[in-house]
């Protein structure tokens, strides 16, 4: 990361070490205790194989309903929207769009897991085309990427360092990240990188799947409400702000500032769910992280079940859990400024 230009010459290093640094919000060895393996989990806390099999059951015609819903969600925003035709509502479809891109980003990891259906033909058909495609994210690439984060969570090959590193960050860094991701910025950022790989004869083929499926999206808004505008306003638009914003919300919030370890309680967080937040940021029992963690063979929808295990073990105590996602990112906006170091004489 480059200092800005007002930072000397001392206070750089410092500013990229904390930046690098993990394990800052690690809970206390008083939240971390000892007892594990029980009768129903194993070492590691994954659940004895009598207890894992009805645990790692997918159902697969509830989630081609829970896709298609989706899709029917997705489209009944577009209609009401455009139908009304009011600034309010055109404003209101713009930011209800963001969750819309949470939910398919979440049945997209479901599916780079293979857990979405147990056809892995037509697991990956949806997760390619119905869910990653449309919401510009390579599909296969991403899968690569995100089994070597689960690999060896914070160790050499972990991809996401950069995102997960330095927590907790003063209050102002904060702001800067939340400004940068509403405003654009970071959405940008993460676009950019597609246009870029049409010069790759590897990214290539990812490249132009992601930008054909967007503008058959494209084709086929304008076709239906008769404006060529709705498609950038209200798909790429919500994906460009919105999206990144709860993006690093929810990314944070499992991962941030934690530190490489066998022990997944010291590189995932858990925060207690709410009606909320499950709706906004972490839709699909994604905030029950840890859970996915310990054991990722485990699909969406029994994700809560093996929380309780985990819990009824003592393994997961109640100060280890952070009551609510408000306290948690005051928590990762509470570091001080380090104060410059003095310029040299």
């Amino acid at each position: 990361m480059t200092a800005p230009a007002n930072e000397t010459d001392g206070a750089a290093p410092a500013r990229r070490a904390r930046v690098l640094a993990t394990g800052g919000m690690v809970p206390p060895v008083s939240a971390l205790p000892d007892v594990l393996p029980t009768d129903r989990l194993s070492a590691t806390g994954k659940a004895l194989p009598e207890v894992r099999e009805p645990l790692r059951r997918i159902a697969s015609w509830r989630n081609a309903g829970t896709v298609a819903w989706l899709w029917i969600t997705i489209i009944a925003l577009f209609a009401i929207a455009t139908s009304i035709d009011a600034v309010w509502a055109y404003a209101a479809v713009f930011v209800l769009m963001g969750p819309m891109f949470a939910r398919l980003a979440i049945l997209g990891h479901e599916a780079a897991h293979r857990l979405l259906f147990r056809n892995r033909t037509a697991n990956d058909l949806v997760g390619r085309w119905l869910l990653d495609y449309p919401a510009f994210v390579p599909f296969d690439v991403y899968r690569r990427s995100h089994f070597a984060h689960h690999k060896d969570e914070f160790g050499p090959g972990e991809p996401d360092i950069p995102l997960y590193s330095g927590y907790p960050v003063p209050a102002s860094s904060w702001r800067r990240k939340l400004f940068r991701d509403a405003v654009g910025i970071s959405g940008w950022k993460n676009l950019k990188p597609l246009f870029t790989s049409l010069r790759s004869p590897l990214g290539r083929p990812f490249a132009v799947r992601i930008l054909g499926t967007q503008l058959v999206l494209w084709a086929v808004l304008w076709a239906a409400t008769g404006n060529w505008w709705v498609y950038p306003l209200l798909w790429l638009g919500p994906w460009l702000t919105v999206w990144r914003v709860l993006n690093r919300l929810r990314a944070i919030a499992e991962h941030g500032g934690m530190e490489r370890s066998k022990d997944r309680r010291r590189t995932t967080h858990h925060v207690r769910q709410s009606w909320g937040a499950r709706n906004w940021i972490v839709p699909y029992n994604t905030g029950w992280h840890l859970a996915h963690h310990v054991d990722m063979g485990i699909p969406w929808r029994n994700l809560p079940a093996f929380h309780r295990e985990l819990v009824a073990s003592g393994w997961v105590t109640t100060e280890y859990v952070y009551p609510n996602y408000r306290t948690f990112w005051k928590a990762c906006a509470s570091a001080t400024d380090a104060p410059a170091a003095p310029a040299p004489t």
